[in-house]
């Protein structure tokens, strides 16, 4: 007897991107190492290369980031 339920179906609403196979899924259909999400809507899922791209660029921008005395210091 198993102790932990596989999650094989996601929640309705919930949207995910596949990094494998470059599509959107609502419900986690392929394994959280391929995934990003979940999203609130489809169309966000969909964006999820792209809002990873804009977020990268705006950390590699970050002052902070490159700051030898480190974040806060």
């Amino acid at each position: 007897m198993a102790l932990f339920k596989k999650r094989t179906v996601g929640k309705p609403g919930e949207w995910f991107y596949c990094l494998e196979h470059k599509k959107v899924e609502e419900g986690p259909d392929c394994p959280g190492k391929d995934r990003m999400g979940p999203y609130a809507s489809r169309a966000d899922a969909e964006q999820a290369m792209r809002t990873a791209a804009e977020r990268n660029l705006e950390w590699e921008n970050d002052p902070r980031w490159h700051d030898p005395a480190g974040p806060g210091q």
